[in-house]
């Protein structure tokens, strides 16, 4: 092979010796965004290298392989495990604890996390709170059904939101919801065929939409969702999400005092979680799949926090995925943790190096998705589809409603 960068060419070497002779040819290219020729890097010796080998993008550092086909992340899973509605406790659902180091796997339940946890951790929560966004109407003057879900507010009662039919609500369509209460015009659309939508009201929208609107429910959940707040953290606070940051739906308030009476530290982020969330990835190599963008919040507050925690040699616990991708974003985009308010659409995936967060709760993900390679990174490959192997065997309940690990 002809390598005319000196260090390509060494790097090339080096994964040789130390994954031995590969079948075929192996074809040096630069990871689009994250690697640069200026910016392949010796550690310890070894080089960090990216292949591209029959097919598979692989990623080599110290003898480490990732795999990043998107079918790699598949997993089968009965459809009787998906859980469908909330347990009536929280916190008794299912634990599945995991050591990043040697892969070793515990079964617990949620509320032995006050076990778990040691003094001067700092657990980092989104606080985003779940619009009613799922509006059921008709269109005037048909009287045909329509349903909309709030997407992203544009301002001055502008949304842009998803429509179904979606054929049927074109520009200047009128929409009807709750008789009459909440009327509704389309003014335009988007190139993803997202609508957007000027809505006619009385009053404060938000209570408009508490009264007339229903939870977005993800299109998993079969069963209609009889409380509301189930689909609400505890700690929810900030209105803008069009689906909750689940790993916090197993913290009771009851909890939280007993975490934070043993001195365990709270800290909140927002971000605000999109229908992106549940976007299949549906390229074959997953650096082509374009992530979205989600609005996030880190106060200084909880900066602080951080920082402390980090210098007294204490533990940051992202709860969920959503709190891992604002503090990583951060990490990543600014060098440390201080307070920001931004847009982020980092796609974290094995190869990543984390530089925030040292633990992770988290619930089971949808085979192939975003959401289970960035678990596959913090945890890696191996240790995590075995682990929801043995979650499929022990017949854990999965998806928003159903248990969780926590990765130490």
């Amino acid at each position: 092979m002809d390598c005319r960068n000196t260090a390509v060419e060494c790097t090339l070497k080096m994964y040789y010796n130390v994954c031995g002779q590969m079948s075929g040819y192996a074809k040096m290219f630069l990871l689009e965004r994250h690697v640069s020729a200026k910016s392949i890097w010796l550690h310890d010796s070894i080089c960090s290298c990216v292949c591209q080998c029959e097919g598979y993008l692989k990623f080599s550092r110290k003898k480490r392989e990732y795999l990043l086909k998107t079918h790699d992340f598949y997993y089968d899973l009965s459809e009787e495990l998906i859980a469908q509605t909330p347990l009536e406790r929280r916190d008794a659902s299912r634990l599945m604890t995991l050591d990043r180091k040697t892969g070793e796997v515990t079964h617990r339940h949620f509320y032995d996390l006050l076990e778990l946890l040691q003094p001067g951790d700092c657990l980092v929560m989104n606080n985003s709170r779940v619009l009613p966004a799922r509006l059921l109407g008709h269109r005037v003057p048909t009287g045909g059904a329509v349903e909309v879900l709030l997407l992203k507010d544009q301002g001055n009662g502008i949304w842009e939101c998803l429509t179904k039919p979606g054929r049927k609500t074109h520009t200047g369509t009128e929409l009807s919801f709750g008789d009459g209460d909440l009327t509704a015009t389309v003014v335009g659309e988007r190139d993803d065929g997202n609508k957007l939508v000027q809505f006619h009201y009385e009053g404060i929208f938000l209570e408009v939409l508490e009264r007339l609107g229903k939870m977005p429910l993800p299109p998993y959940i079969k069963e209609e969702l009889q409380d509301g707040e189930r689909y609400q953290t505890v700690y929810s606070k900030i209105n803008g999400s069009a689906a909750a940051p689940t790993a916090g739906l197993h913290f009771t308030q009851e909890l939280l005092d007993k975490l934070a009476a043993k001195g365990v530290k709270e800290a909140y982020i927002t971000l605000h979680v999109g229908l992106g969330t549940f976007r299949p990835v549906k390229e074959d190599n997953v650096l082509n799949h374009k992530m979205h963008s989600e609005h996030y919040f880190l106060p200084q507050e909880t900066a602080d926090l951080i920082n402390e925690t980090k210098k007294n040699g204490g533990r940051v616990i992202a709860v969920g995925t959503t709190a891992c991708r604002t503090l990583e974003s951060v990490a990543t985009f600014f060098g440390d943790i201080s307070a920001h308010e931004g847009y982020t659409d980092i796609f974290i995936y094995p190869g990543y190096e984390f530089k925030c967060i040292d633990g992770l709760i988290t619930n089971f993900h949808l085979p192939e998705s975003t959401l289970i390679m960035l678990v596959s990174a913090f945890m890696g490959y191996e240790n995590t589809m075995n682990a929801y192997r043995i979650a499929v065997n022990e017949r854990y309940r999965f998806f928003s409603f159903g248990d969780c690990m926590l990765i130490l």
